[in-house]
């Protein structure tokens, strides 16, 4: 349920639904979709959906704590938007994502276990401790042709 909100107001704020009612400011529809996450997060009990990875409330942008590795999202380009890539950890590092582009990204692990939440342009996500070690295909759930690999050893 959680997800499908998300999706849907993810949808409605890219789709330009939302900007004749709000004036098109990209920090509104950034704030709104930060409290429907935080609302949505916190019917739900928290937590970060399995496979040992320890998973923050979404950040509105700012980050929190010290990341050991930063990905940086670079671009719209497929498997070349996040460098590095594909990006290898250890268990218990602490992972973030620097969003260097124009427009707001998230990096959203294909089966559910991590999700940065959206990270708006020139921010960082809040850092994100992989717990088990795989390999973790991610994407950008607003430009889902972005896509990432993290391996966790």
């Amino acid at each position: 349920m959680r997800k499908t909100v998300l999706a849907a107001a993810r949808r409605l704020l890219n789709a330009g639904c939302m900007r004749t009612s709000l004036n098109g400011s990209r920090a509104v529809r950034a704030t709104l979709l930060t409290v429907l996450a935080a609302l949505s997060f916190e019917s739900c009990g928290g937590g970060g959906g399995g496979y040992g990875v320890t998973n923050p409330p979404p950040p509105s942008g700012g980050g929190g704590g010290t990341a050991d590795v930063t990905i940086t999202i670079v671009a719209e380009n497929g498997s070349m938007s996040f460098n590095p890539n594909p990006s290898t950890v250890n268990v218990g590092q602490r992972v973030a994502w620097r969003n260097s582009t124009a427009a707001i990204h998230t990096a959203t692990q294909n089966g559910g276990a991590f999700d940065t939440g959206s990270i708006n342009a020139g921010s960082t996500s809040a850092p994100i401790t992989m717990g088990t070690a795989g390999s973790f295909d991610y994407h950008c759930s607003l430009h889902p042709d972005m896509v990432g690999t993290l391996t966790v050893r």
